[in-house]
């Protein structure tokens, strides 16, 4: 009788993760343009959304979901990012468009802006969550697609520095908020400036938080 095979069960890390395979299946397909398209913030009570695309000639080192990222490697990998990337774009939606429009209409705006802005048209097109409507090629939604897919973790690293890079300058104009610290997202910090000061220009006042805490201070004052 043969004994059964024992096999030693290995945790992946990010940086084993075939992130070029759907890129290589479409390649294999005859289609040479690929765009990923991603953004960062929509969770954020405070701030814009940044939503991004890109077309990348290469491969990036180190290159994972903007979200796992330190801070400083999500910096040196954006910047590869750029070097490696036949085009790219970004696009920033105010919170006030955001209020106006509405929170997902504002995403599918930003990702249909951000790829009518690259300097080439693709020819397939690779988003995180959902497809993007209203365009002329091929596109795939995809779930958790910042975390399997090259071209849509490529986009999400551009959105989520830009992002960072306007919430730290915004601390600057509001240093009583923290935004350099938790990027406008609800942290207990963040509730808590929130309920002392009452929101900033900055805040999405589509968010229920901040709408309430609107609503005290005009009590307040009352």
């Amino acid at each position: 009788m043969s004994l059964p095979i024992r096999v030693t069960r290995r945790r992946v890390s990010a940086n084993q993760v075939d992130l070029f395979k759907y890129e290589r299946a479409l390649g294999r397909s005859g289609f040479t343009t690929i765009a990923g398209v991603d953004e960062a913030g929509r969770g954020a009570a405070a701030g814009p959304l940044t939503v991004a695309a890109v077309v990348l000639k290469r491969p990036v080192p180190e290159l994972a979901d903007s979200k796992v990222l330190s801070a400083p490697t999500r910096e040196r990998v954006y910047e590869r990012v750029i070097r490696a990337a036949q085009a790219w774009s970004v696009v920033i939606i105010s919170p006030r468009e955001i209020d106006r429009i509405g929170l997902h209409v504002a995403n599918i705006e930003g990702m249909r802006r951000a790829l009518a802005r690259l300097d080439c048209e693709p020819d397939y097109v690779l988003s995180d969550g959902f497809a993007v409507p209203g365009t002329r090629v091929p596109n795939l939604g995809m779930w958790k697609g910042d975390q399997v897919c090259g071209s849509v973790s490529a986009a999400g690293v551009i959105a989520k520095v830009t992002r960072d890079r306007i919430m730290s300058s915004l601390d600057a104009d509001y240093p009583d908020y923290g935004f350099g610290i938790h990027k406008g997202y609800l942290t207990a910090m963040h509730s808590q400036t929130l309920a002392e000061y009452g929101p900033a220009e900055v805040h999405r006042y589509c968010f229920e938080p901040v709408r309430k805490a609107a609503q005290r201070c005009v009590g307040e004052v009352v």
